[in-house]
């Protein structure tokens, strides 16, 4: 199956949006005090920092699922 020419364009745009959204959620925390809340950026933050890693991953084919089959 091809990838489509833009796949480096999308996949970048995606793991940018979840790093903007990981950081704005760090600065967050800060700015409540209902500790269930804190939490809950935290474990969001923490998700789309997996999720940017999993695009990375696949943007350079590290891992071995994002690599081509022979």
């Amino acid at each position: 199956m091809a990838v489509p020419a833009d796949a480096p364009h999308l996949t970048e745009k995606m793991r940018h949006a979840f790093v903007g959204l990981q950081h704005q959620l760090r600065q967050d925390i800060d700015r409540v005090d209902e500790p269930q809340l804190k939490a809950l950026f935290e474990e969001s933050a923490e998700i789309l920092g997996a999720l940017a890693q999993t695009f990375l991953d696949y943007q350079t084919k590290r891992a071995p699922a994002w690599r081509e089959a022979d």
